[in-house]
């Protein structure tokens, strides 16, 4: 029996910006916030797969070559924690629609897969923070990443040695249709 992967669709954020939103964290939260994710370990996650084999892996992969839709722009301008995950995030206040229909379309493909699918609605976003407590202090709103999307990515997620990794394994372009497409 093959080896299973875990495995999951995201948008990778290029290294520059990885390291300009780690700076900006370092600013803005105390060091006994939580346990920052590493700078490489940056990225928003459109549908998570969980342990898959290299077969649906595969026809996860086919069904992912099939999207067409034309790229958008992110606007990561929001900011918040969730006390129950334990987790501080960067996100956008509008969520542009090829987004939004990016994760719905690689969600429902994952469920048909029978990927469990989370029920909460996708709220987009970027983990900053991990274990973190009560009161931590999120910064007025004020700051603004402006992230073209025109690909988005297969995942694995390795944990060994106390750490976890992310490692693409594939990716696929959006289409290159006018620049406008992600007004709602």
């Amino acid at each position: 029996m093959s080896e299973s992967k875990r495995l999951f669709f995201a948008i990778e954020l290029p290294a520059p910006m990885q390291r300009q939103i780690v700076r900006w964290r370092a600013e803005h939260f105390l060091a006994q916030a939580g346990r920052p994710v590493a700078a490489a370990n940056l990225h928003l996650t459109l549908a998570f797969l969980g342990d898959v084999s290299a077969e649906k892996q595969r026809a996860l992969a086919a069904m992912a070559a099939r999207i067409t839709q034309p790229g958008f722009t992110l606007h990561l301008d929001d900011a918040g924690h969730w006390l129950r995950s334990r987790v501080v995030w960067l996100g956008t206040r509008q969520p542009p629609r090829g987004l939004l229909q990016l994760a719905s379309m690689l969600r429902a493909q994952a469920a048909r897969s029978g990927c469990y699918q989370n029920p909460q609605p996708f709220h987009p976003h970027i983990t900053l923070l991990r274990n973190a407590g009560q009161g931590v202090a999120i910064p007025p709103p004020g700051f603004l990443w402006a992230l073209p999307v025109n690909e988005f990515v297969l995942y694995e997620s390795v944990f060994a040695r106390g750490r976890t990794r992310y490692t693409p394994l594939q990716r696929w372009t959006l289409g290159n249709t006018e620049r406008n497409s992600d007004e709602v």
